[in-house]
């Protein structure tokens, strides 16, 4: 109805990004018909909730970092004057979107509110062009995330935890050595963390036929295991004539073992 062209981002993610391409009138027209959709979603949630005051419609816009400093204008006086004249809120995120150059632009308001904002917000975008290359943002696919509790681990599927006895196992074996640090995190300071906890390297190899399943799409799995673990994991290149691959594993004892039973998992 709208004539704009409308791009939907593919499903396994919590977020899919939209793409509405075309002239800004056909643009206008699909983003009013998705903020009145977001309000039917909202009028319809409310009919049975005991909540009193009705919550705004809430868009996040993506928007290249090279194009915000148009958008806050000098000081923020652009985007006090678009807060002004459209009556929405519009926040700008201070980091840029994992793994991109963009930056995330929540509005929230009445639709009839975020409809004029979102004109404003193409007319400066129109007028100031993203400067060198955006790279795009693209959501993550969503993995378990896991909780250590009480000594057990527990991965959350949708609204439950369901005990995973493998992790509590390696949980337990790691919590035997006190430098074991939850999730990549190396603050210092942190209680159970020593800064001077001895550090070695390990060497696996791998089939070069297994690698991929271990490196994952665009290394996510092993970015996965590198956070979960704390360790510092290196691949080799392939090497003519070989039939594998050479993992070199950075770290603390707990870390590397914990690496390892990771990549052994995968």
């Amino acid at each position: 109805q709208s004539g704009a062209r409308i791009n939907i981002s593919e499903g396994s993610c919590p977020e899919r990004i939209v793409t509405i391409t075309g002239p800004t009138d056909a643009i206008f027209k699909a983003f009013s018909m998705i903020a009145l959709k977001f309000e039917e979603d909202i009028n319809a949630s409310m009919t049975n909730s005991t909540v009193t005051s009705k919550p705004p419609v809430t868009l996040r816009l993506v928007v290249p970092a090279s194009q915000c400093g148009s958008l806050i204008g000098k000081g923020g006086s652009k985007i006090k004057e678009i807060r002004e004249s459209t009556g929405a809120q519009v926040q700008v995120a201070g980091d840029m979107l994992p793994n991109s150059t963009e930056r995330a632009v929540t509005i929230s308001g009445t639709p009839d509110a975020i409809i004029q904002c979102v004109k404003q917000i193409c007319v400066i975008m129109l007028e100031s062009p993203p400067k060198g290359a955006t790279i795009p943002y693209r959501p993550k696919p969503a993995s378990a995330p896991i909780i250590f509790a009480g000594g057990q681990a527990f991965t959350i599927q949708g609204q439950y935890a369901l005990p995973h006895p493998d992790l509590t196992k390696l949980h337990q074996l790691a919590m035997q050595h006190p430098p074991f640090t939850p999730l990549g995190q190396t603050t210092p300071g942190f209680p159970g963390l020593d800064a001077t906890t001895p550090t070695s390297s390990h060497e696996l190899t791998i089939p070069n036929d297994l690698i991929g399943c271990i490196i994952g799409r665009q290394g996510s799995k092993i970015n996965e295991i590198r956070q979960m673990s704390g360790a510092q994991i290196k691949i080799a290149n392939a090497t003519e004539g070989s039939a594998e691959r050479q993992v070199t594993i950075t770290g603390s004892p707990a870390n590397i073992s914990l690496a390892q039973y990771l990549i052994n998992a995968r």
